[in-house]
């Protein structure tokens, strides 16, 4: 059998020391990341009871998991991924890559009115170390979401997407900006201190 890499063996045991991750355990969570979306919906108020929510690169669903809890029976979730996910209850997935167009009709097919109150995006590249190669892709994820909402938000929407600070992350904020009556950059508690990954929370989405 394959031996794990001193990296790899001292990433397993920072990550089941991490309080987050014995939190998320212990409440039935399906990763860590829910604190993050849960800090920032604490101070946001992003979702509420009848929420029209999308989650982009969804999986495993942590993300997907609290809206749900939050927007209630009343509300609506659908998430997508190009990864498979296990179904959550009150929860509608969609699996592909939301750019191609039999994917994103699926997608508006499952929104009321094909509009959303709510966007979210965790997604996040497969990183390899290497900040020039990563930053460009972590930054084309970003730039895809932001896309994504300007298409499907009602006016008055948001949009919580994840970035990394980097080359292309100015230019990123001024196009929010444009279209956003409030954009500001946040880091929650539970993102890791070492980590680039930040948040753009875009608030009361306008047409222009």
């Amino acid at each position: 059998m394959k031996r794990r890499s001193a990296s790899s063996a001292r990433w397993l045991r920072e990550h089941f020391a991490d309080p987050f991750v014995q939190k998320a355990q212990s409440q039935g969570w399906r990763s860590r990341a829910v604190f993050k979306l849960e800090e920032v919906d604490r101070r946001a108020r992003l979702l509420r009871p009848g929420t029209v929510c999308l989650d982009l690169g969804a999986a495993p669903g942590a993300w997907s998991q609290y809206a749900a809890r939050r927007v209630g029976g009343k509300g609506r979730v659908v998430a997508t991924d190009i990864l498979p996910m296990p179904q959550l209850p009150g929860v509608e997935f969609v699996q592909g890559d939301f750019r191609e167009p039999a994917v994103f009709d699926q997608i508006l097919g499952l929104l009321p009115g094909r509009q959303v109150d709510v966007l979210l995006s965790d997604m996040a590249p497969n990183l390899s170390g290497v900040d020039a190669v990563d930053q460009p892709r972590a930054m084309h994820l970003a730039e895809l979401a932001l896309e994504m909402a300007q298409r499907v938000l009602k006016p008055g929407g948001h949009a919580l997407i994840k970035v990394f600070q980097g080359a292309g992350f100015v230019e990123l904020l001024q196009g929010a900006r444009a279209r956003f009556a409030e954009v500001k950059v946040v880091k929650p508690e539970a993102s890791r201190s070492r980590s680039a990954e930040s948040y753009l929370q875009a608030m009361q989405f306008r047409l222009v």
